[in-house]
């Protein structure tokens, strides 16, 4: 995937590259999945979540990065991911999947349970260093992620902007939703200024955000 200009994308050294590429070729296991507070793990390594609306590419993405096709379950039925999911990459980050907001099949209260869990958790973890907040390239920003995002905002959390699918696009476009969004990110406190662009069908973008991911984890 060819972008004409590098803003807002960030760029990395070849060496940050290999770096994030031996990160996510560590052993990385499914710890468990929690449907309440109470149940969520105690940690000591560095913790980043993805976030974004159902059937956005979460687990997808997750897959891409550990180059493991069936570590996070995937579904074409939006809203099937009812938990929060941890899974401890070699040690050295946990990284956690979280249920899908926007949509579900599911009845409203389970719903709610689900929001009230990921706003708690998002808002109090301790280990949690940064949300990679997803958003279908497709479609960009949406008011149901402007709600994460004024949420985000206001609770000091640092997320990040990863655009998926960006294989459905072609290039013009490509630079359009990177441009826009980018845009709107300036106008919000917590998020941080780079944002990235992927396709875990391709394969594009993996490397950089491994290496992003690497950077934050302190590897």
């Amino acid at each position: 995937m060819n972008i004409s200009t590098p803003e807002p994308l960030e760029e990395f050294e070849p060496g940050e590259i290999e770096r994030g590429r031996l990160l996510f070729a560590g052993e990385c296991t499914f710890m468990l999945g929690v449907a309440g507070l109470d149940q969520i793990p105690e940690t000591e390594t560095a913790e980043i979540a993805f976030a974004g609306r159902s059937n956005v590419g979460k687990s997808s993405l997750i897959n891409a990065l550990t180059g493991r096709g069936s570590l996070a379950r995937t579904s074409h039925t939006p809203g099937r991911t009812q938990q929060i999911n941890f899974f401890d990459l070699s040690s050295r980050l946990t990284i956690a999947d979280l249920p899908g907001y926007g949509y579900a099949r599911a009845p409203k209260d389970e719903v709610a349970k689900w929001t009230r869990l990921v706003n708690a958790y998002l808002k109090g973890r301790r280990t949690l260093v940064r949300v990679m907040l997803l958003i279908d390239a497709r479609h960009g920003i949406k008011d149901v992620d402007r709600k994460i995002m004024k949420m985000l905002d206001d609770a000091a959390v640092s997320y990040q902007v990863v655009l998926t699918k960006a294989d459905k696009l072609k290039e013009k476009e490509r630079i359009a939703v990177v441009s826009k969004t980018a845009t709107e990110l300036a106008t919000h406190v917590a998020a941080y200024p780079f944002l990235h662009l992927c396709s875990s069908h391709k394969g594009s973008g993996i490397e950089t955000l491994r290496a992003d991911i690497g950077r934050i984890a302190g590897n």
